[in-house]
């Protein structure tokens, strides 16, 4: 499985949406495009399957982290929206 779409790298998208500011309610919904999803599952998939080269090796691992990050903003986010 790959995709011919000629993106920018998957985590940019994470990146420029931090970037631009953000509240509360737009972290927690917060949601890659179809673009960058199909880049993400491209990398997964050949990951398991084929093997990544160093600098897509890099971008999944990058991703990664990001998403990490991303989860635990929208954990925070929740926290700010409906406080105990």
């Amino acid at each position: 499985m790959t995709t011919s779409i000629n993106t920018a790298k998957v985590y940019d998208e994470i990146i420029e949406f931090i970037a631009a500011g953000t509240t509360p309610q737009s972290v927690i919904d917060f949601k890659l495009s179809d673009a960058a999803k199909d880049r993400l599952e491209d990398l997964v998939y050949r990951a398991k399957t084929e093997g990544l080269t160093g600098s897509d090796q890099r971008e999944l691992d990058h991703f990664l982290t990001l998403e990490h990050i991303m989860r635990l903003a929208k954990a925070k986010a929740h926290q700010y929206i409906n406080p105990k």
